[in-house]
């Protein structure tokens, strides 16, 4: 099924109005018509607005509201992935897999050793084409948001952003240890704000690394191969997801597990079961 995103003013009541580029999208590529069914997000909200094609107008399409999907699809913590520019067209790259893997903002990041240098002209387009690509995936994917692509930061101001989050990782080439990236990566729980930082091909430098460690960030290994700064981002992410998928039904279920069984725990034995709770043994 396909989905678009809409602004959440799109949405009146049973009516929701899609307009921009998925006009043309819809009548001239997809070949839609009435009747069809569609996947609507605001952006903002988490839902999924499942809704039917009513007419195919100049400007916009109209569709009428069926349902409300209120599960969640997004990851129960807030990933930032903050990664320093890469050569060439690699950003484009990274911004779509880190989407797709659940990323909830991508930042990208000038650090010294850094090739590409955007001015403010090329920094505008950029972000406009980046974006594009964040929205693209996000559909692709049927997320519900559509993660934003903050303009670029110093080191000095991606560590100080940053530097109050839950969780602050830091792959680097010199850490060793699987040990304890294994203890930080189970220790993510929902509800977390999680700073990924990846460095560019040349690596961090020195001052960069105890600029990090200084603000609490946790110095990791990824293992003992040396990977390229697209792939290192994506092996965080992926772990991550693996991690955090569900987590937060799960441990909602734990937390109800227990209080039943603190409950049963302090209940007078000599007491009758409730509710026809089944008839004692004689």
């Amino acid at each position: 099924m396909y989905q678009f995103f809409v602004q959440p003013e799109q949405i009146q009541g049973k009516t929701i109005r899609i307009t921009g580029s998925d006009v043309n999208h819809i009548k001239n590529v997809l070949r839609m018509k009435p009747g069809e069914e569609i996947s609507v997000s605001n952006g903002a909200d988490g839902r999924e607005y499942r809704c039917g094609i009513e007419s195919l107008e100049e400007d916009e399409i109209l569709c009428s509201l069926r349902f409300i999907k209120e599960e969640g699809l997004e990851l129960p913590a807030r990933i930032w992935l903050f990664q320093c520019l890469p050569k060439a067209d690699k950003m484009e790259l990274v911004i779509q897999k880190a989407v797709e893997l659940g990323a909830w903002a991508v930042v990208p990041v000038a650090a010294k050793r850094c090739v590409v240098k955007l001015d403010a002209k090329k920094e505008k387009n950029k972000l406009a084409r980046w974006q594009q690509i964040a929205e693209a995936a996000a559909k692709q994917s049927k997320r519900r948001i559509i993660p934003q692509v903050h303009p670029v930061m110093s080191m000095k101001e991606a560590v100080s952003f940053a530097a109050d989050m839950d969780v602050k990782l830091f792959p680097y080439e010199l850490a060793e240890g699987m040990e304890q990236t294994r203890r930080l990566v189970d220790g993510v729980k929902a509800g977390q704000s999680i700073a990924v930082f990846i460095g560019p091909e040349g690596g961090f430098e020195d001052s960069e690394v105890e600029e990090a460690v200084k603000a609490g960030f946790t110095p990791i290994t990824l293992g003992k191969r040396i990977l390229r700064t697209e792939t290192a981002g994506f092996t965080v992410l992926a772990w991550l997801m693996y991690r955090l998928e569900d987590a937060g039904t799960e441990e909602a279920g734990m937390e109800a597990a227990g209080t039943e069984t603190e409950s049963a725990e302090s209940a007078d034995p000599a007491e009758p079961a409730e509710n026809g709770g089944g008839e004692s043994a004689i």
